[in-house]
C-alpha cells in the first residue's frame, strides 16, 4: 500500500482508496454541515424576518437576505451529499465574500471580535476554492471530472 492510498476491506475485494479522495470528503462533509447549521440559524434563531432586517440595516434587499438563506441550505446539502461539488462550491463564495466585505470586514480580522471580524469567512471562502479544486472526493454522489 503506498502512502498515498488507505486500504479498506470490503466483504470481495479490497478498495484502495486516495488520501487526496479522504481530505476532500472530510473537507466536503465539514463545510456541508456549518453551511447547514447557518441557514438553520437564519431560519429558527434569526427567523427570516429578524435575516431580512439584518440585511435592511446593512442597506441590502430584502430579497437577497432569503437568496443567501436558500444557498446556504441548498449548497450545503448539496456539498453534503456530494451533488456538483465543484460548482457548489464557487457558487457559494458569495456568499462568504459578502459576509466579508458587507459585514464582518469593518469589525477587524479575528472572528472573536465583537461582531466578528473576517478570519472565519476569509478561511471558509479560502476552503471553498480548495473544495473546487479538489472535487468532491470519495463517496460523493455526482462524481466529477477534472
Amino acid at each position: 500500500m503506498s502512502d498515498a492510498t488507505i486500504a479498506h476491506q470490503t466483504f470481495a475485494t479490497p478498495l484502495r482508496i486516495a488520501k487526496a479522495d479522504l481530505a476532500a470528503l472530510l473537507l466536503r462533509a465539514s463545510m456541508g454541515i456549518l453551511f447547514l447549521a447557518h441557514a438553520g440559524i437564519k431560519i429558527f434563531v434569526f427567523t427570516p424576518a429578524g435575516t431580512v432586517g439584518y440585511f435592511a440595516s446593512l442597506g441590502l434587499p430584502a430579497v437577497l437576505a432569503y437568496a443567501v438563506i436558500m444557498a446556504e441550505l441548498f449548497g450545503g446539502l448539496a456539498l453534503l451529499l456530494g451533488l456538483w461539488t465543484r460548482w457548489v462550491s464557487l457558487a457559494l463564495l458569495p456568499v462568504l465574500l459578502g459576509a466579508i466585505f458587507l459585514s464582518h470586514g469593518a469589525k477587524g480580522f479575528l472572528f472573536s471580535n465583537p461582531g466578528g471580524g473576517w478570519e472565519f469567512p476569509a478561511f471558509w471562502a479560502v476552503a471553498l476554492v480548495v473544495q473546487a479544486l479538489l472535487g468532491g472526493g470519495v463517496y460523493a454522489l455526482k462524481k466529477e471530472n477534472g
